[in-house]
């Protein structure tokens, strides 16, 4: 059966498709660079939490409920089954979660055969308190980030990750705040993730013109990021209400001077060490230093549908 995509944009580097990711990737058949997954943390217990000043519930949907251990793994396997199988031999995945999800989720990639690089642990900068006052406050989300192949290298820009560091290697801790006002223009998804953490997450391990896929694509933070730093996408998402807000971010940051302010701001939270160049009083992100390490060759490889 022939997929039809949800939204394409007009340069063909961002696409979206509604429905079930396991089942959607099991309809065609492409090979991605580089997976970013977001999926259920099954966390949505009916406890609350603390939000610009006010108390919320952190139920996110029946989609983030837990089914129990054994059905919540399942799903983990299932999916990342069909992740595997849409990786090149030398891509990479990275799955982010919290510890309601993350050892399963590790415990599948190596049942799968991953190899698993780091565990990034983003300490959000910014947190919401513990309004129980019985627990630690709650600041951090891990990011596993693994290879399809044990014995095949991956890509990981280590050069442009150390001057992003000021000159040290990178550590598997990256402080960083939560999304930002300007980045909820189109309104936002529960779990949106800051672009700035999705953007070093890119430019760490894909070159441009890659191709990137996030099966639980919600707001499209990923495809976003994804597009600001050249590289092309592919979204899959069960709910239109999400996609039509990634269809307008898309649309969003066609605008060039959005895209440039965009860009900036990012630059700025990652502490202007992407490589800039001056502009005046102002520092401005250089795309020409960021595709450094990119041949004069560009893949022309297209999604089949």
């Amino acid at each position: 059966m022939m997929l039809i995509p949800y939204f394409r944009s007009n340069d063909r580097h961002f696409t979206l498709l509604q429905g079930d990711c396991i089942e959607v990737l099991s309809k065609f058949n492409f090979k991605f660079d580089m997976i970013f997954a977001d999926p259920p943390y099954f966390l949505s217990n009916g406890g609350i939490s603390y939000q610009s000043g006010n108390i919320v519930s952190v139920n996110k949907g029946d989609w983030d409920k837990s089914k129990g251990y054994e059905q919540d793994n399942k799903f983990n396997l299932n999916w990342l089954t069909e992740c595997r199988d849409k990786l090149t031999d030398n891509g990479t995945i990275w799955v982010s979660g919290t510890y309601h999800n993350i050892f399963s989720i590790a415990n599948c990639l190596t049942e799968l055969g991953f190899k698993i690089l780091n565990v990034i642990t983003w300490a959000k900068t910014n947190p919401p308190p513990n309004i129980s006052c019985r627990y630690f406050t709650f600041s951090s989300e891990f990011i596993i980030w693994a290879r399809k192949c044990k014995n095949v290298p991956h890509y990981y820009n280590y050069k442009l990750m150390r001057e992003m560091n000021e000159g040290k290697q990178m550590t598997d801790v990256w402080r960083l705040p939560a999304i930002a006002p300007w980045e909820k223009t189109c309104t936002k998804h529960p779990t949106q993730k800051p672009l700035a953490l999705l953007t070093r997450i890119i430019l760490a391990s894909t070159r441009p013109d890659d191709w990137i896929l996030d099966p639980f694509s919600g707001s499209s933070t990923t495809g976003v990021a994804s597009n600001l730093f050249g590289r092309r996408f592919l979204g899959i998402d069960c709910d239109t209400g999400y996609l039509d807000i990634s269809q307008a971010r898309k649309l969003e940051i066609e605008c060039v001077s959005t895209a440039d302010i965009y860009r900036k701001k990012i630059n700025k939270t990652l502490g202007g060490s992407i490589q800039t160049e001056d502009d005046g009083n102002e520092k401005v992100v250089n795309l020409d230093c960021v595709n450094e390490f990119f041949s004069e060759y560009v893949r022309q490889r297209e999604l089949p549908f």
